[in-house]
């Protein structure tokens, strides 16, 4: 079958088989291979994307379910070489440590942003919830989605002002 959807901003028509993901759309079609696949079961979070601005794990949505929506990835977050403020504050803060969630951690962050630009830890934490990360305790992880709050023009004009 066919499907015709937008990814970060492009519109992309493909043929594909009836029961392919959209994890495996991103990456295997479209060699977008910032949205990891893990768990296979959708309990990790690994898979996260943006479908008309909401998080969903791409790996219980199937690529012909996307047909007519606007997909972003994590490769579509950047923007002129500059990091998004999530992106950036994962840096700042070092939320990451092996990075394998990041990529669906920082997806998830974006949309709460988006729809919140203040949150409390408390919710941040609740944002998060539905993402799993083997390695850091999500200290770092919450401090980091503070960081893109409380810098929401990013780092370049963060640094920019203070010169």
């Amino acid at each position: 079958m066919q499907v015709t959807l937008t990814v970060n901003g492009d519109e992309v028509t493909r043929e594909i088989e009836p029961r392919m993901l959209l994890v495996h759309f991103l990456r295997e079609t479209l060699s977008l291979t910032g949205t990891h696949w893990g768990c296979d079961t959708s309990n990790c979070g690994a898979c996260t994307v943006l479908m008309d601005g909401e998080p969903v794990k791409s790996c219980t949505v199937l690529a012909a379910m996307a047909g007519g929506h606007e997909v972003r990835t994590i490769e579509g977050l950047e923007r002129a070489g500059e990091l998004d403020p999530v992106q950036q504050g994962f840096i700042e803060e070092h939320g990451l440590q092996c990075g394998f969630c990041t990529p669906g951690m920082v997806m998830t962050a974006r949309a709460l942003l988006d729809r919140n630009p203040d949150p409390t830890e408390e919710e941040i934490r609740e944002a998060i919830s539905g993402q799993i990360c083997r390695c850091t305790g999500y200290v770092n992880i919450v401090k980091a989605v503070r960081w893109a709050a409380e810098h929401p023009a990013g780092a370049a004009a963060t640094a920019a002002s203070a010169s």
